[in-house]
Formats: C-alpha cells, sequence, structure tokens
C-alpha cells in the first residue's frame, strides 16, 4: 500500500501528530546510527572495551585491569575514503555559450557562491557523514544580508547547513511513486535553560512547516512560503556503512592483541631460580611487582627464567586481519610503515591506486547525483537573488557537469618527461612561468629584470 499524498497528508483540520506519522513514513530502510554503526565507528565502543564482556580479574579483593586494545579501523576507513573522492576537490565544470554574456556571468556568479561557502570544507565533513552513518542531507538557506561577494549586490547572503544522525538528527524524505523526492522532513532537539525542546521541519517543494514540542506533543510553530519552487537541499543515501561486513575482522584483531597484552603484563616479569639444598634469606631488594623468586633444589645454581612466546604467528595473524580489512574495502593502506617500502616512481604508484580508484568510481554515481541536484538548487536561489534583471533565461540555460577525481600522487618530474617526449622534447612553459611557478620570488616582473641583467653582464663580461 502506497503512502498519502502530500495533499492528503496535509488535509485542513488534520492533527499535528498525525501529519508528522505520515510524513515519518520511511520507505527506504537503512542500518541505524545509534543502535548498530556507532558502536563500530567508535572504538570506545567496541566488545573488547565492554567490561560487561570483558571484565577486568579480580583476586583476594583486588581488581587487577586487564589489557584493552581497541583500533580506529571504521573511522579510519571513512576518513581514507572522504580523501580520495574529495582531496582534489570536485570540479563544477560551467559551459556558458560563447555568445551569450549573461550566461558567462551567471558562471561566475556561482562558482563564487560555491567559493564563499566553503564548498570543499563541506564536501569532506558530509562525506564523512555519508560513509559513516548512511546518509545525509544538507539544506541551503538565506540569510537577509546585503552583500556584494558574488560579484553582483544582492540582499540575500547564501548559506549551507548539513544535517545526519552524527548530528543526532533524525531524516526522513518522503517519495512520490515515481521514486521523486517530494517532501524532507529533519527531526532535532534543543537543549534551553528551560529544558530540551523538540522541532520536527518538513520542506516541499513550495513550504516549509515547523512543529514544536515542549513536553506536551507537537503544535504547528511557522508557515512561510518557499520561492525557489525546489526543496531547497539535497539529499544522499547508501545501503550500508562503508566498512561494509568487515567490523568482525577489526573485533578479532583487538581480542588477539588484548589477550596478548594480558599474557605479557603476567609473563614478562622474570623469574629468578635459585637452586640450593638450603634455605636462601633474600634481601630487601626484593620486589614482587618486578620480578618473583623460586627456590629449587639442586647444586647452587642460580638463572633468570624468560617466558618464551610465538611471536611470529601473533605477527602474521595481525597482518593478515589487517591487510583483509583494506583489501576488501578496497582502499589503500597509507601508514608511514607500509608506505615507507614504497619505492617505485609516480606511474607505479598509480598503480598502487587503481583498486582504490575503482572504488571511487563506484561511490561516485551517488555523488555526482548531490552534487547535480545542489547545483540547481542554487541556481533557483540564484534567480531570487537576481530577480527583476533578466537572467532568469540565462541561469535556466546554461550547462554544465560535475567531475570527481580520485586522489593520487603525481610524480611531476615523470609527468613533464612524458610531456615533453610527447612533443618533441619542447619546452612546454616559457622562462617567465617557470619562475612564477617557482615561488621563490614575490615580484615575478622584477626578477625576470634581473635575469635579463645579468645575463647582459656576463655576455660583456666575455
Amino acid at each position: 500500500m502506497r503512502g498519502k499524498t502530500l495533499e492528503q497528508i496535509f488535509e485542513e483540520g488534520r492533527p499535528a501528530d498525525h501529519i508528522i506519522a505520515d510524513l515519518k513514513r520511511k520507505t527506504i530502510i537503512l542500518p541505524s546510527w545509534s543502535e548498530k554503526l556507532v558502536k563500530e565507528y567508535e572504538p570506545s565502543k567496541h566488545p573488547v572495551m565492554d567490561k560487561a564482556q570483558y571484565p577486568d580479574r579480580t583476586e583476594d579483593g583486588v581488581v587487577h585491569k586487564v589489557s584493552r586494545i581497541a583500533f580506529n579501523t571504521q573511522k579510519l576507513v571513512v576518513k581514507r575514503m572522504a580523501g580520495l573522492c574529495y582531496g582534489i576537490p570536485v570540479n563544477i565544470n560551467f559551459m556558458p555559450d560563447d555568445n551569450d554574456t549573461k550566461q558567462k556571468e551567471v558562471a561566475t556568479y556561482l562558482r563564487t557562491i560555491f567559493e564563499r561557502t566553503r564548498i570543499n570544507s563541506v564536501n569532506i565533513e558530509r562525506a564523512k557523514q555519508l560513509f559513516a552513518s548512511c546518509e545525509v542531507f544538507t539544506l541551503w538557506y538565506g540569510v537577509k544580508q546585503p552583500t556584494k561577494e558574488y560579484g553582483f549586490d544582492s540582499d540575500i547572503k547564501l548559506r549551507c547547513r548539513t544535517f545526519s544522525p552524527m548530528n543526532g538528527d533524525e531524516l526522513y524524505p518522503l517519495f512520490d511513486a515515481y521514486g521523486d523526492l517530494t517532501a524532507f522532513s529533519i527531526s532535532y532537539t534543543e537543549t534551553t535553560t528551560l529544558g530540551t525542546v523538540e522541532y520536527f521541519d518538513t520542506y516541499t517543494a513550495d513550504k516549509h512547516y515547523r512543529w514544536v514540542n515542549e513536553g506536551s506533543g507537537f503544535v504547528e510553530d511557522d508557515v512561510e512560503e518557499i520561492s525557489t519552487g525546489k526543496i531547497p537541499g539535497v539529499y544522499v543515501w547508501r545501503p550500508e556503512a562503508l566498512w561494509e561486513d568487515t567490523s568482525p575482522l577489526v573485533y578479532e584483531r583487538e581480542w588477539k592483541l588484548s589477550r596478548n597484552g594480558n599474557y605479557l603484563d603476567k609473563n614478562n616479569k622474570p623469574i629468578v631460580t635459585v637452586c640450593c639444598d638450603e634455605k636462601v634469606e633474600f634481601g630487601k631488594e626484593e620486589d614482587e611487582e618486578t620480578r618473583s623468586i623460586v627456590q629449587l633444589p639442586a647444586n647452587g645454581k642460580m638463572e633468570y627464567v624468560t617466558w618464551q612466546q610465538a611471536v611470529d604467528n601473533l605477527k602474521f595473524h595481525d597482518s593478515t586481519l589487517k591487510s583483509s580489512i583494506f583489501e576488501q574495502l578496497q582502499i589503500p593502506n597509507w601508514s608511514y610503515e607500509d608506505m615507507k617500502a614504497v619505492q617505485t616512481s609516480g606511474e607505479g604508484l598509480k598503480q598502487l591506486f587503481i583498486d582504490a580508484h575503482l572504488k571511487v568510481k563506484e561511490e561516485s554515481g551517488r555523488l555526482i547525483e548531490m552534487h547535480d541536484r545542489e547545483v540547481n538548487v542554487v541556481k533557483s536561489f540564484l534567480k531570487v537573488m537576481l530577480d527583476g534583471k533578466g537572467y532568469d533565461e540565462a541561469i535556466d540555460a546554461l550547462k554544465f557537469y560535475v567531475e570527481i577525481t580520485p586522489y593520487i600522487i603525481n610524480d611531476e618530474k615523470e609527468h613533464i618527461s612524458n610531456l615533453m617526449l610527447a612533443n618533441g622534447n619542447k619546452p612546454i612553459m616559457s622562462h617567465r612561468e617557470s619562475v612564477a611557478l617557482g615561488g621563490y620570488s614575490p615580484d615575478v616582473d622584477k626578477t625576470m629584470r634581473e635575469i635579463a641583467e645579468d645575463n647582459i653582464n656576463d655576455v660583456f663580461a666575455q
């Protein structure tokens, strides 16, 4: 049975609780952040840290803390994937008509808006939230504030805010029978000096509704018109967290190393054996915390006894688990210990990143779709900001495409050599360009004049 339409949900006279219940009808099933994902994401919530599952030892009324080793592997792979996708900033390629001046101006305005809202930082943060909590919503809104920073006079300053379960937000997309987003709702709470207040905001193409619950049920707080004609935000989701099914491997590493830590604590204290037929009196230097003394009958022999453990087997087991995690996720292991052993060229490094680039391509579909929608949302705001100035047609006609470039370590020397080889070993930049790219000269023109003067002096010196 399909859900109600917006007209049915917002039918006049319906109680607020009934409206909100319909808006909360979520048709996509995602793993719960609070009940499942955060327990895998945060190392402090891993099983090895749970004293109910893995209690400390108690002997003679004294509590001895056991070794607890937890890894932030899930958090690490999320950071690395966000870096692979957005370490090189996403490129929004605007393609204005060469003969349309207004389209060129609109392209400049849009680039400036994204730059001023620090979209590159926003992209990295919401990528982390998407990969960890499986869903994220970015709301765009205007603030009444005169500004000229976009290249034109405007009474509105654009801002954006990202919501995700990681921030304690509950997200409720509402899709129609064709899979189009018709409404989006956000449930969140705010704590004030008077107590906790619960809010429920809903955005449609033409209205923004807000309900407030101060302890006695939801009541309608505000309804405002949306002038852009679109839901002023973008929603993106994925069916499971980025680390997928590798959490058991992480837990296995933690259990093995934690238990090994217990063995070390128990056995790294040296045992002194004194082999003698008579009772030996030991001095005050005896310290039960740093050593144990055992007396055995023998012919006056004394030595330290050390514990022998299978270190190689443990190291092999741990390294196999670690490499399996990154291999299954198609994410490179960039730890210093692993990368310092790699002695290869820039082209060789590209080969090492092939699997990671395939993973970025797999993820980029939903990300590009998000950026496409976001550009159209910002274009709709730009229409309002330029209302009455004759830019509507240029805004609608401006074409663009989004390009996500996977992060790669480049070898500039090899890249330049390849370019020169392709053009018959001819220079690929002027002398002035090389001085500018060098970054050592604060005044490139002055440096070029001084180089020319030096060359003249050298000629006359000959």
